[in-house]
């Protein structure tokens, strides 16, 4: 059994990479990824292949976190973390995860937004729940977001914060998390 994990820019990805990942996502999710993938011109993914088949995904672009007090963090902002249902259950999705968290070391934080029910998988492997308030930066003003599980993973470069104080990152198209 072999897994072989390959890291690509998005401006590097070939056509076919771009279909293998938007069916890896498609398959996860269980809808079009299609449209998803086109909001993430310039970040990087980390493609998994199980048994040279595409098994996960994820991919991270820089974001802006902010948290009271701290200037604007710049932040590997993890997306589209996906596993085909046929593999899952056998670590694939943990050592991407694993190896995203290597990759990132040079960010202040790492930061992702998850499902309810994936919390658990992602406190295993390092990150922390936000606690505090949550919100995005608009000109104009905050737009309060309670309702969203973000998490955050530490590096070698995250200065000292307190997980209950309030979060923002900047307004962005699609999903604001």
């Amino acid at each position: 059994m072999s897994l072989q994990l390959t890291l690509r820019s998005a401006h590097d990805l070939s056509t076919s990479e771009q279909q293998i990942i938007i069916d890896v996502c498609t398959q996860a999710y269980g809808e079009d990824f299609t449209t998803v993938l086109a909001q993430f011109p310039d970040a990087l993914h980390l493609l998994a292949y199980w048994e040279n088949k595409p098994a996960s995904h994820a991919c991270w672009v820089t974001r802006w976190l902010q948290l009271d007090g701290l200037p604007l963090l710049q932040t590997a902002y993890v997306e589209a973390v996906a596993t085909v249902p046929a593999f899952q259950g056998r670590g694939i999705g943990s050592t991407v995860m694993q190896r995203v968290a290597t990759e990132i070391q040079d960010y202040a934080l790492g930061g992702l937004c998850a499902a309810h029910e994936h919390i658990g998988f992602y406190q295993r492997l390092g990150w922390e729940r936000w606690r505090g308030p949550k919100a995005i930066r608009t000109v104009e003003t905050l737009i309060a977001t309670p309702d969203e599980d973000v998490m955050i993973l530490r590096t070698a470069k995250t200065p000292s914060l307190d997980v209950s104080t309030t979060i923002t990152a900047e307004w962005r198209e699609g999903d604001l998390w």
